[in-house]
């Protein structure tokens, strides 16, 4: 999730990424993961201590962001994002940042909409996503045609992920990860719930045929054997890491660490007292 060079290839074929979201909200929108996200930002804003009145969400899916935070402007994720400078005290970037051609520039334009010392949070897959059907492609289609073709989205890791709020000009920057497993029937079920999610490949340098039916049996046999299910080994399991980071515009109000140097008491000094404590 680097900042793309001006020569580099696109890593997402944007229109399709469009098809694939409007398909599944036409038929059905697997929105599980999109409510986990919701209810664990709205568990974090219940531990700030404010009243946010101006809030914006941008996302690919507005359903189940809307419903959450019904106050919410509800923004596209296009790579112009449709948000007025100063205009919001919470932007939330919601489960699309990691299609972004350009994270940081996305991160950019929240910020930039942010008043002083506003929040931002952004949810999005990242870590260890579909690492288990990543290697099981992989090494389905390099035994049998030895080839390989992008399948799956590469997926930021989260201290690089976390590096984006500095680099948009954010203070206070944290970044941490929530893992969910999930379990499927087999590789077909996991295949019509990304479709149903939206999350299907739609990276621009994918393969524009078909792929043969027996790299998909030879990578369900190798999910089967390689990542079943340990509650019930008839099933396979996969990985979703939710990657949440935040950071606020800044503001002169907000605690700043300590230059260099300029703390009063020596941490030797201030073991030996707590050490002391505990033995009085």
């Amino acid at each position: 999730m680097k900042m793309p060079a001006p020569d580099r290839p696109a890593l997402t074929d944007r229109p399709a990424l469009l098809r694939q979201r409007d398909r599944a909200i036409r038929q059905g929108f697997a929105d599980v993961l999109h409510r986990i996200a919701a209810d664990e930002i709205q568990d974090r804003l219940s531990e700030v201590n404010r009243r946010f009145t101006a809030p914006a969400v941008v996302t690919g899916f507005p359903g189940p962001w809307a419903e959450a935070f019904p106050d919410a402007r509800i923004v596209p994720d296009d790579p112009v994002l449709d948000l007025e400078p100063g205009a919001h005290d919470l932007v939330i970037h919601a489960m699309a940042l990691h299609w972004a051609e350009d994270p940081v520039g996305q991160i950019v334009q929240c910020a930039r909409a942010l008043r002083e010392d506003g929040l931002f949070i952004a949810a999005c897959f990242g870590g260890q996503t579909l690492q288990e059907l990543r290697a099981a492609l992989a090494q389905a289609e390099a035994e049998v045609t030895g080839g390989l073709s992008p399948r799956i989205l590469p997926m930021g890791e989260i201290r690089d992920m976390g590096q984006l709020l500095s680099r948009a000009g954010l203070a206070l920057p944290v970044a941490d990860v929530l893992t969910q497993k999930a379990s499927y029937r087999d590789l077909l079920h996991l295949a019509r719930d990304l479709r149903a999610m939206g999350e299907g490949n739609a990276m621009a340098a994918r393969l524009r045929r078909p792929t043969r039916r027996d790299i998909f049996a030879h990578a369900g046999a190798i999910m089967a054997s390689h990542h079943a299910d340990r509650d019930d080994p008839s099933r396979i399991a996969v990985t979703f890491d939710l990657v949440f980071l935040t950071g606020w515009a800044p503001s002169d109000t907000q605690p700043r660490p300590l230059r260099p140097g300029s703390a009063m008491t020596r941490l030797e000094d201030a073991l030996k007292e707590l050490r002391t404590k505990k033995t009085s």
